[in-house]
């Protein structure tokens, strides 16, 4: 793998990422501007669909950013530290 290939896998990574915490953000945000009554729909006395769908948006950025990280210093790491030993 060359340096090319690592940074263009870094940037597949992180674009991937992206769009999915953008459609997920993007998604909520239609959700609450075009779905009123869905979002007020009861789930459980004091807990409405929109308030469990935010703390869900919240709770997959934290995941998307975990997902980054362990790969940023597992795979992505290990392979940076192999061109920059000179190895292949």
């Amino acid at each position: 793998m060359t340096l090319h290939d690592l940074m263009r896998a870094r940037w597949r990574v992180a674009v991937l990422l992206s769009v999915a915490v953008i459609v997920i953000y993007f998604g909520f945000v239609l959700l609450v501007a075009f779905d009123k009554p869905l979002m007020a729909a009861r789930v459980m006395p004091g807990l409405s669909v929109g308030i469990l769908l935010g703390a869900l948006v919240i709770a997959l950025s934290w995941v998307a950013t975990w997902i980054y990280v362990r790969w940023a210093n597992g795979p992505y790491d290990r392979a940076l530290k192999r061109l920059k030993d000179g190895g292949a």
